[in-house]
């Protein structure tokens, strides 16, 4: 058993840590009602935008689909990792790292794939075994559409230029508080919508035409969806991370009371020997 010393400097130090994580969980979860409520707001406006859009894309003929929903072979892959710049937050960059990785060596294996990574922590990792063609770590600092909006422009231009054939997004997507779902999102081409949908666009009047609409809103959407996977990742984050400040919240304080009834233990056993030796002491005096 350690002594009442090591016992006291350990009782301390849980308790430090212990304050930390509180704190830690408090600013997070102050954090997490802002960005829980501009990813909820924002999320049924971007729905409704992509459902429409990919509607409208399936009822044109081929010779005036968009290019951003051409199909083409593909050879060169851009994997887009969206983490944080800050760990304590239990698995959330883990599972960015690891499905980013599943994608790379499974599911795209014998293609080019190059990565663009949002977040430090996905970047320090990932760079060790695979190339990374540009990283934006610091644009959580600053999220804002228009911000945003510059990087899906370069995304868009990688490809129509034809750098990229197929540029997927990874990211965690916002449930709750304690629930994140890793997403991976074909962000380019554009996904065509299932069934038939020359009905349902056949209801509307277009001014000015279908066309014309389609070319100027696409490119709106793009940055929309985009937007949105980043205000979900951020939305994430807080979340994750103040679920762990507060599971280890939770550890520390049963760690510091189990380390509490040691010391109590510990000193009455010293107490019962002092006694003891006294006792012992004054039985031998007397003898």
């Amino acid at each position: 058993m350690a002594n009442l010393k090591e016992l006291r400097n350990r009782i301390k130090s849980v308790s430090s840590t212990m304050q930390i994580t509180s704190a830690m969980k408090m600013v997070s979860a102050a954090k997490l009602s802002k960005a829980q409520d501009a990813i909820q707001s924002m999320r049924p406006y971007s729905e409704k935008l992509t459902e429409l859009l990919q509607s409208l894309s399936a009822s044109l003929d081929v010779d005036q689909a968009s290019p951003f929903s051409t199909e083409r072979a593909v050879n060169n892959v851009l994997i887009v990792s969206i983490s944080s710049n800050r760990g304590l937050a239990g698995a959330f960059n883990t599972n960015i790292i690891k499905a980013s990785k599943a994608l790379a060596n499974e599911t795209y294996a014998g293609k080019k794939v190059d990565f663009l990574t949002l977040g430090k922590k996905a970047d320090d990792i990932i760079s060790k075994e695979n190339t990374i063609i540009e990283n934006n770590n610091g644009i959580f600092d600053d999220l804002t559409f228009d911000n945003s909006a510059l990087l899906a422009e370069k995304l868009m231009d990688f490809y129509l230029n034809g750098t990229y054939d197929k540029i997927v997004l990874v990211y965690n997507q916002f449930i709750n508080a304690a629930t994140q779902k890793v997403a991976r999102e074909q962000f380019l081409p554009l996904v065509q919508s299932e069934g038939n949908t020359q009905d349902a666009s056949s209801e509307y009047i277009f001014e000015p035409s279908k066309e014309e609409i389609i070319g100027q809103l696409i490119p709106k959407s793009l940055k929309v969806q985009f937007y949105k996977a980043l205000r979900d990742s951020f939305a994430s984050e807080h979340g994750a991370r103040m679920t762990a400040m507060h599971k280890a919240t939770d550890n520390a304080t049963d760690l510091r009371d189990s380390l509490k009834l040691s010391y109590n233990k510990a000193r009455q056993a010293a107490i019962t020997n002092e006694i003891l030796e006294i006792v012992g002491g004054a039985e031998a005096l007397n003898n």
